[in-house]
């Protein structure tokens, strides 16, 4: 069986590398009219489109003669109308992009903050630290480093 198997994908790898050299003109006709029958099949569909327009063209251009009073300030208002709207929903994809590149930028501070120990803790304890030295210079200690002894009780 799997020699069989083996045997017949051989038969089609080996079919399908030798129609290309062994029947060059067949696989170029085969090309050739393909590519035929879809460009003529386009040309034709081409051409009545054409021919669609140029009739609805001619029928539309008495009412659009008759009509231009009322359809000239109908379009520039609807123009009007749909670039406003286009701005405004342009306007609004933005600062929503904006508002999330803000949130998406301060979560990456913070995260960088939390993981290398800079940020709140460090800035309260400068403070504490500063805040400690004035109550010390406040209260005539000059020398932060020594520190009176309060004396212990007898019991």
């Amino acid at each position: 069986m799997a020699d069989q198997t083996r045997t017949h994908h051989e038969m089609i790898s080996r079919d399908s590398s030798t129609l290309g050299q062994a029947h060059p003109k067949a696989t170029q006709m085969v090309k050739a009219a393909t590519a035929v029958t879809a460009g003529g099949s386009l040309l034709v569909l081409s051409g009545l489109t054409l021919a669609g327009t140029v009739i609805a063209l001619t029928v539309a251009t008495p009412l659009l003669v008759i009509f231009s009073p009322v359809l000239v300030p109908a379009v520039i208002t609807v123009t009007l109308i749909i670039t406003g709207f286009l701005a405004s929903g342009g306007f609004g994809i933005a600062a929503i992009t904006a508002f999330s590149w803000l949130y998406r930028f301060e979560y990456m501070v913070n995260v960088y903050r939390h993981m290398t120990g800079s940020g709140s803790e460090k800035i309260e304890n400068a403070r504490m630290k500063m805040g400690s030295r004035a109550q010390d210079t406040k209260y005539g200690q000059h020398n932060i480093g020594v520190h009176h002894q309060q004396p212990q009780h007898a019991s």
